[in-house]
């Protein structure tokens, strides 16, 4: 009797559990909805790296990390000794080629000027007394007073003084006036390459002052103050907030509506799964390295990857590079 007992209270035990499993299964199978497949995607922005065109050592940096800084804000001074060098080499080369044009276009000094007008002065003294000579004594010739020999040596003497007069004429014009033409020009030339060469060692020294080309957000510094940084090397990095996309790696199969141009909405887990409106401006072929490779021979092929950008179609508060973004298949 005791074990028909125990045989009938498994029943009834194996009874109620199958009556139990059958009225969850029934619960499940009506209320139960299936969790929808996502596809995961990530916020990303345009980044702009501030580097310098002249080698130096960072003296002071005037932003930080999380800082806003507008386009040509100065963001980070360089300390470069060589530049300032070079800058000063090319103000006395400058310098030294204005006193040389200087002088071409001014020609002699005053003294100088003053002693070849008086030598011209002379000369022409020298003339006139040989003029009249040469006057008196060509009257007495024609009166058959003095021999031919004297008129020949006063006429001889005559026109000396007149060559003397007008080589120390020429010598007091080429005072007065200066150097030639074609040395003032060359003169001009240098004092305007020295001029370019101050200007391109100018441009260089704004060089030590970085600014930033764009407006956003300090995201990174890479050197420390102090540290040597060469030309090109980046300094920092600025976020373009206002320039966000977000990127999909979809695999083709599930592709669907991902389209050109074909407006879908996400969901930002970070934000509270809010919801945005995002537009398919890019979609691209990863390539072969990105296949997904069947498993089975029967039935399937490699499914490749594809590269879909979408753009919000309005800002979205908060959203931030990194943050993922998932729309529902």
């Amino acid at each position: 009797m005791t074990n028909e007992k125990k045989v009938s209270g498994k029943v009834l035990m194996f009874t109620g559990i199958v009556i139990i499993v059958f009225l969850v299964a029934i619960f499940g199978f009506i209320f139960w909805e299936p969790v929808p497949e996502m596809i995961q995607g990530e916020a990303e922005a345009t980044e702009v790296r501030i580097s310098g065109k002249v080698p130096g050592r960072i003296e002071k940096f005037l932003v930080n990390e999380g800082d806003q800084v507008k386009k040509g804000d100065t963001v980070a001074i360089l300390d470069s000794p060589e530049v300032m060098a070079k800058f000063n080499q090319a103000q006395a080369a400058e310098e030294a080629a204005q006193a040389m044009s200087d002088k071409a276009q001014k020609g002699a000094r005053e003294e100088q000027k003053a002693m070849a007008f008086q030598t011209w002065k002379k000369a022409q003294a020298a003339l006139e007394v040989a003029k009249k000579s040469y006057d008196r004594v060509q009257k007495l010739f024609e009166n058959e007073v003095v021999s031919a020999q004297k008129r020949d040596e006063a006429e001889a003497n005559y026109k000396a003084m007149l060559a003397t007069e007008q080589a120390a004429k020429a010598q007091y014009d080429m005072a007065k006036n200066g150097a030639e033409k074609e040395d003032k020009m060359a003169a001009e030339a240098q004092v305007s390459r020295a001029k370019g060469a101050v200007e391109e060692v100018s441009s260089y020294i704004k060089e030590t002052f970085l600014v930033s080309p764009i407006s956003g957000e300090i995201s990174e510094r890479y050197p420390k103050v102090g540290e040597l940084v060469g030309t090109g090397s980046p300094v920092m990095n600025v976020l373009d907030l206002e320039d966000m996309w977000v990127v999909f790696n979809v695999r083709e199969d599930l592709l669907g509506d991902l389209k050109m141009g074909a407006i879908f909405t996400g969901y930002i887990p970070a934000l509270g799964n809010k919801e945005v409106q995002l537009k398919v401006t890019y979609l691209k072929n990863m390539g072969t390295y990105a296949a997904w490779r069947a498993t089975k021979t029967t039935g399937q092929y490699d499914a490749k990857t594809f590269e879909v950008k979408a753009m919000p179609m309005e800002k979205v508060e908060g959203l931030r590079p990194g943050m993922s973004v998932l729309k529902k298949l």
